[in-house]
């Protein structure tokens, strides 16, 4: 047997590439090679249609080195699915995370979002949040780039000595289209009508339009001797959508079982339930177990509209015979608006009732409060923001001789996203009527069902209340030297080797322009707002389907009313807009600035030893560099404006710098060997690291500007930060049995170490000090008869007996915190490497059969992970060395396909997972995504060879999200979604 060398230049890299048919499945699609800096380097192959596509996956998987899956464009400007998430996820071990029933983020093996790299055409890609906030994640958000231009998508799940780090589940290469690899002169243009049926399923003032357009056209061409060669790509994408929200927005407590509010004992809390003795609550946690109480209800309604706008330009110089230059540029822009009205309930923690599960952790079937003219808070708000992602590089391959190889790659890329509203990026207004008595809610089924005596909704008694205005701003910059060579030794071994230069920035900027104007009168009473701005409106009807959402003892009315009217008239009533705008004077400003240098060599070798095998070497070394200057706002005065509201007031700022430095040698291994003609097994070893997250290292402190009764918080970075660490084993056996069809079972490993784990310290500021246990409020206690966990009674006192004293304003209803006061309390969020190391291994099984010549296919896969460090739901505390995104996934694909017909049917399943970890004390909890399956269907029709007529449903079972904390009960929130339908035609020329 004539055997070739492991080397890329002399055998290329398969993809395998996993293409869907019934829900989102994985039936893997052949991949096309990638640029220069992934871990290998794949042939070209261009197919069109369903199965020229699977049965070319087949091929490329079975030649390939390493554990490597892929997808690849069905035919130019025809990607399987409509998003590249969900394309992803038809892959075994590869999970996604939804937002507004589309996938954005991508789990690998067990690995959340942060722990998988994302690279463009093998460029280090830059990451940015369109949410509103401070972005913390490194994370590629998918839904940025259109699926048109991309010609391939590459999973490498083993490590490779020259990837660029950070993908300790996997590495992602997005490779777009080149005009050398089409090679034939094309262009085509493409239309498509999309209809959300969520854009219709909210308020009027969140509706959308019925249908949305998205525009495409491609054009390439070379010239005929092949030295020249260009391609423009074009998307223009509007989608309008919807959604509503039953949750938990301000989180639970969580208390050992012995805490209680008995402040005539020894173990109140503010939060804790009532003892036992006092037979207010059923089922009275015991002493020994743990319990879990609400914040708050609300109900929300959201219109989302988005436009994204993606362009590719690619020019393809060959000046001589052995040298290659590709300069390339790719732009996405995306603009997403979103319109809020909500209503709620806030819980004080006095006068509970309810009734308990029993057991441990035990959270509430049903959880109330005795109150008279408490507040229905009903809110507006708008997110309104704009991110530009570019990338500009150039690409050099030298054949220097026919054993000796180059390749230089140079890119410099950012992603930006700021407001793209003069009011802000978040911006929020507080209306309540103060009618609210007594207050319970249901956990007990899927709908959490809040009922509330009186509360009748009456226009005529909506109020002003506070409001936030939000700006922020964040850019992520890379700017990255690769070059790489091989040398092929002999016929039978050879030496990849190279080095890298990567700088990454990252800046992250917020200002806050806050009124604190809470409760009865704070802002001129009911005769500041006009009757005619508000619209009656029901809850049950935005969340059909869901069980219990009928329930007649729902509170099922509220108010919603045009943002710009509501402000329109608060300006009217203030006198002055200067309160309800954003500032783009950033008060907080952290910066940080990332170096990295590496250097890589691996020998590769190909030999027969009764059957072929072949073996990759390598070595990785790479050294990192953290500075994180930053701009803090000072904190000066609290201020208490309402039962629970604390605002801490700010004045000026100062300058911080901290910052860190690490390096890391990184091996790599992979062997397989071909049992014989149809059977194939591999065996790989790698260390990868997981860097950590922007919030994690930006070393400036954050305090956040509303405190609680119980304290402020706030967080800090810690640049010194270490990166996660894992060592990872994989072995995968394939079996080929017949053309294009195959069975295929792998087995991962991987230790983990160095968590970053999230800490929570106790620091107070000098001089800042709370009125929350200082003299006022002791007076109200001791002579006004209060309980000290009713504020509103302590406040009250405070109002009407101490009117005249120091930091107490009768018309604003604050009461400022004096020098003998107190200082108030922040728990402070940070990060530190501990100790503690786990285990997390799991198993993929693949299949895919195609029936002969009749056009029928099926693929399916199924992934299982599991870890010897879950979070502990009956321990009460921060969880620090737990990580995201574990749980367990699978596909199911069929599809029909002729000359004429294409049918493809695909489901996708995501088992329970973990997607959150929040710290603190009490407030530290887990945040499960319960299982959730989806269907989608696309059909296909050829009408001749230029034109092609598709039709695509997404979720066509209507199926909803749920999330948990530590049980059912404890809810996170429950989302109605909808179904999507796409109509187009695509012709080309």
């Amino acid at each position: 047997m004539k055997r070739t060398s492991i080397h890329t230049a002399s055998r290329p890299r398969a993809a395998f590439a996993h293409h869907a048919l019934a829900g989102a499945c994985a039936v893997l699609f052949a991949g096309t090679a990638s640029a220069q800096a992934a871990p290998q380097q794949l042939d070209t192959v261009i197919v069109t249609g369903i199965r020229k596509s699977l049965e070319t996956s087949v091929n490329l998987k079975r030649k390939g080195q390493g554990l490597v899956d892929g997808i690849v464009a069905e035919d130019i400007g025809k990607f399987p699915d409509t998003n590249l998430a969900e394309s992803l996820s038809r892959i075994s071990g590869v999970s996604i995370e939804r937002n507004n029933g589309e996938g954005t983020r991508i789990t690998v093996r067990g690995m959340g979002p942060d722990q998988n790299l994302v690279l463009l055409n093998g460029r280090q890609m830059p990451g940015s949040s369109f949410d509103g906030g401070a972005p913390a994640s490194r994370s590629f958000d998918f839904s940025n780039l259109a699926s048109d231009g991309i010609a391939a998508l590459e999973v490498y799940k083993t490590s490779r000595a020259s990837s660029p780090t950070g993908g300790m589940g996997a590495t992602v290469n997005v490779r777009t289209q080149r005009p050398f690899d089409i090679k034939e002169t094309i262009a085509q243009v493409g239309l498509k009508l999309v209809s959300d049926e969520t854009a219709r399923n909210v308020p009027s003032e969140q509706q959308g339009k019925r249908a949305t357009p998205e525009l495409s056209a491609i054009y390439s061409t070379q010239s005929a001797d092949g030295t020249f060669g260009i391609a423009l790509m074009g998307t223009y994408q509007e989608r309008d959508s919807g959604y509503s929200q039953a949750s938990v927005t301000s989180g639970w407590k969580t208390f050992d079982g012995k805490v209680d509010n008995d402040w005539g004992g020894t173990n109140a809390q503010w939060g804790g339930l009532p003892p036992a003795a006092w037979g207010a609550i059923k089922n009275r946690p015991s002493a020994d177990s743990i319990y879990s109480v609400p914040q708050n209800l609300n109900y929300a309604f959201t219109g989302v509209h988005r436009e994204r706008l993606n362009g590719q330009m690619v020019v393809q110089v060959k000046p001589v015979k052995d040298v290659v230059a590709t300069l390339d540029f790719v732009l996405s822009e995306q603009k997403f608006r979103q319109r809020r009205n909500d209503i709620s309930a806030w819980f004080n923690y006095g006068g509970q009732f309810g009734e308990y599960q029993t057991g441990s952790p035990s959270s509430p079937i049903i959880y109330g409060e005795t109150m008279t003219n408490s507040d229905i808070a009903m809110g507006g708000s708008r997110i309104q923001t704009k991110i530009k992602n570019q990338q500009v590089g150039l690409n050099l391959k030298w054949k220097a001789s026919n054993a000796l190889n180059f390749d230089f790659d140079i890119h410099k890329s950012s992603a930006t996203s700021g407001a793209d509203d003069p009011l802000g990026t978040s911006v929020v207004l507080g209306t309540a009527a103060l009618n609210r008595g007594d207050t319970y809610v249901d956990f007990s089924n899927k709908f959490p069902v809040l009922n509330i005596v009186g509360g009748a909704l009456d226009a005529s008694l909506m109020q002003l209340q506070g409001s936030v205005f939000s700006n922020s701003y964040q850019k992520n910059e890379v700017q990255q030297l690769q070059t790489s060579g091989s040398w092929k030794i002999d016929g039978d071994s050879s030496l990849d080797f190279g080095v890298s230069l990567t700088e990454v920035k990252n800046r992250s900027a917020f200002a806050n322009v806050q009124r604190d104007s809470w409760g009865a009168n704070a802002a001129g009473g009911p005769a500041a707002l006009p009757d005619n701005i508000w619209k009656a409106e029901s809850v049950s009807k935005y969340f059909a389907g869901i069980p219990g959402s009928g329930d007649p003892r729902l509170y099922n009315q509220f108010f919603t009313f045009n943002f710009d009217a509501l402000r329109a008239a608060a300006i009217q009533h203030l006198g002055s807009d200067t309160l309800l705008k954003a500032s783009f004077n950033f008060t907080d400003d952290l910066r940080t600035t990332e170096k990295s240098d590496a250097i890589f060599g691996q020998y590769n070798l190909a030999w027969d030893w009764g059957v072929p095998m072949d073996l990759s070497a390598g070595l990785r070394y790479e050294r990192t560099r953290v500075e994180s200057p930053g701009v803090e706002s000072v904190p000066v005065a609290v201020r208490w404006a309402g039962d629970n509201e604390l605002p801490v007031i700010f004045n000026g700022t100062t300058n911080s710098l901290r910052t860190g430095k690490y390096s890391y040698a990184l091996p790599s291994i992979d062997w397989s060997a071909e049992l014989s003609h149809d059977t194939k097994i591999r065996l790989s070893y790698g260390k990868t690291i997981g860097r950590p997250g922007w919030n994690a290292i930006q070393g400036g402190r954050t305090l956040n500007g509303l405190a609680r009764i119980d304290g402020g918080t706030g967080s800090v970075g810690n640049p010194n930060l270490k990166p996660l660490q894992s060592n990872n084993f994989d072995f995968s056996a394939e079996h080929y049995y017949a053309k294009s069809s195959y069975v295929a079972l792998s087995y991962f490993l991987k230790k983990v170490k160095d968590y970053n784990a999230a800490i929570i310290t106790d620091q107070t500021v000098p001089g800042l000090t709370t009125p929350v246990g200082g003299a006022y409020y002791r007076q109200a206690v001791q002579s006004g008869g209060c309980a000290p966990n009713d504020s509103g009674c302590i406040r009250q006192y405070i109002f009407t007996n101490l009117a005249n004293a120091p930091g107490v304003d009768v018309v604003n209803r604050t009461i400022t915190g004096q020098p003998s006061d107190p200082l108030l309390v922040f728990k402070l969020g940070s990060f530190e490497n501990n100790e503690r190391k786990s285990r997390i291994n799991g198993i993929e099984v693949n299949a895919q059969h195609i029936f002969s010549n009749t056009g029928f296919g099926v693929s399916a896969n199924f992934t299982k992970v599991k870890s010897d460090r879950d979070y502990d739901n009956n321990k009460v505390g921060a969880q620090t060395d737990v990580l995201v995104g574990m749980g367990d996934s699978g596909n199911l694909v069929g599809f029909y396909e002729n000359e004429t017909y294409s049918a493809r049917l695909a489901y996708n399943w995501r088992g329970k997972f973990l997607v959150a970890n929040y710290g603190g004390a009490e407030g530290a909890q887990p945040l499960y995504v319960e299982p959730y399956g989806q269907f989608d269907l696309s059909v296909g029709y050829n009408v001749d060879k230029h034109l092609r007529i598709q039709f695509e449903a997404i979720n066509l079972t209507d199926e909803y999200t749920r999330t948990h904390m530590r049980n059912e009960n404890q809810i996170g929130g429950v989302t109605k979604l909808g179904r999507r339908f796409m109509l187009g035609a695509r012709y080309k020329f």
